[in-house]
């Protein structure tokens, strides 16, 4: 594989980009938004520069890194020619199956279409292409230059082929690809985040304040960082549809979402991303009882 397609310049989409480019992979970054890709080079060239800081890289490979990566606006053409496509758009299934049957449409009959997804069904993506063998899952973990794990999630129909090739691939970028099947939450969401929802209903039942719970579990359980904290640094929103996933998916009632959770997303109140969740980012600080106005 040398020419790689990124739909998706966001977050995630900016940092898989950005670590396939710095292991000389030709990249085609693609996003309907042109301010989401300059903000996407943006947070690229600010993640580079800090490692070259920290004397992780050169200014050569640096400079290398960004000459990997172009740019497009039109999916049509930013996938031409290119060996594997790697979805990273918002978790949202009606978004990724539309998403998928383009690819399908556009790519070349060989290329392996991968989505980034951290719940949606890789079988039910798979379904709406003429090429289910040639579609994985590639669930990069955030933020993606640091994080060594990549969940491989093979759907119903994925080949041993085309399986093998993407472990291999991710082996490639430095990563630790782990091969999992195709049921709702795959292994990473259908454990953390039942764990992030009795997070919040400990909180939202008054068994503990944001601190104390965050505390237990860094200090108790050696864990880098709460549940709250990090359930701010996922998105409330993600955690909220991953929730449903499962919940929609198994049809158990230990997956349905807290009260408080729906109410914070249904307020805006999204985390990191929005400045204030179980902790107030607009003034960098600590707010532990921030979620109170929302029991």
């Amino acid at each position: 594989m040398k020419k790689i397609a990124i739909i998706g310049a966001g977050t995630m989409g900016n940092g898989i980009a950005h670590v396939f480019a710095q292991h000389n992979y030709q990249v085609n970054l693609i996003d309907i938004s042109q301010n989401a890709i300059d903000k996407g080079i943006a947070t690229i060239t600010k993640n580079l520069d800090r490692m070259l800081s920290k004397e992780r890289i050169t200014e050569q490979k640096k400079q290398n890194t960004l000459a990997n990566i172009q740019t497009f606006t039109s999916v049509k053409e930013g996938v031409q020619n290119t060996d594997l496509v790697v979805e990273a758009a918002t978790e949202n299934i009606d978004l990724k199956l539309k998403i998928f049957k383009e690819l399908d449409s556009v790519c070349n009959a060989n290329t392996i279409l991968a989505s980034n997804t951290s719940s949606i069904s890789i079988t039910k993506i798979a379904a709406v292409t003429s090429r289910p063998k040639k579609v994985i899952g590639m669930h990069f973990m955030n933020p993606v230059p640091i994080m060594k794990l990549v969940e491989i999630i093979r759907g119903y129909s994925t080949s041993d082929t085309v399986t093998q090739t993407i472990m291999e691939l991710s082996k490639k970028l430095n990563k630790v690809p782990v091969e999992v099947n195709d049921y709702p939450g795959f292994i990473a969401n259908r454990i953390l985040m039942p764990m992030l929802n009795e997070a919040i209903y400990s909180l939202y039942e008054g068994v503990a304040g944001v601190y104390e719970i965050d505390t237990v579990m860094k200090l108790g359980m050696a864990h880098p960082m709460g549940p709250l904290q990090l359930a701010d640094f996922i998105g409330l929103d993600v955690c909220l549809s991953i929730l449903n996933v499962l919940h929609d998916g198994f049809g158990n009632p230990k997956y349905a979402p807290c009260p408080l959770l729906v109410n914070m997303v249904t307020a805006g109140k999204l985390g990191v991303k929005s400045g204030e969740g179980f902790y107030d980012y607009t003034e960098n600080r600590k707010a532990e009882n921030i979620s109170k106005q929302f029991l």
